[in-house]
């Protein structure tokens, strides 16, 4: 086995279809409809990983993350979101989740953000890391501007009309952003962003 996954989500077809992607790929599974169960059920601190929707009845994701910090339970956790939650997802990282998906998911990268989390098992990220702060600092004010508008969860149109350009030229520097920032995907730039120093508290 790769690993114990606690499947955190109120919806049980989604609780299903985890369950069974997850077990085919070799971790092994136990699944909640709330976060309420999860925090009620006995387990060892700090074992395993968290998957958690990050919007559902009674305490959300975000709000799960913070009792387990509270608790000092280091377990790492991975949250599931939808567009619209993009700046939930940022604020969760802050606070220490590991990574994000956002739906519909790719199955490869689900399973990717698992077992790295896994992997680090919820170990504290450093203070600021120099070559992420250095790739932050090659990026135009423009660049810079772009990036912080996508970690503020806003689509293209709405930076576009906020900035007086349109939104093929905000495309433009999207692209440069994730370029100079080397990151493959959106929940890599927000890590990037965050050991940066950009979304500190």
């Amino acid at each position: 086995m790769k690993g114990l996954v606690y499947i955190v989500d109120d919806d049980a077809a989604v609780r299903d279809s985890l369950e069974l992607l997850l077990d085919s790929a070799g971790f092994q599974t136990q699944a909640f409809d709330s976060a309420e169960a999860f925090l009620a059920a006995p387990r060892e601190l700090g074992r395993g990983c968290l998957l958690s929707d990050i919007r559902m009845p009674g305490k959300s994701g975000v709000e799960l993350l913070d009792v387990l910090r509270k608790r000092g339970d280091a377990c790492p956790v991975v949250l599931i979101t939808g567009h619209g939650d993009v700046g939930l997802a940022v604020e969760a990282m802050k606070r220490g989740a590991q990574d994000f998906i956002e739906k519909p998911f790719d199955d490869a990268r689900l399973i990717d953000a698992i077992a790295g989390a896994l992997a680090n098992n919820g170990a504290a990220r450093p203070a600021i890391d120099p070559e992420a702060a250095a790739r932050l600092a090659a990026l135009s004010r423009r660049e810079r501007e772009v990036m912080e508008g996508l970690l503020d969860g806003l689509s293209n149109k709405e930076m576009a009309r906020a900035r007086g350009i349109s939104p093929r030229t905000v495309e433009v520097y999207r692209a440069h952003v994730m370029s100079k920032m080397r990151a493959d995907n959106f929940s890599e730039l927000v890590q990037i962003a965050i050991r940066a120093g950009l979304r500190r508290d």
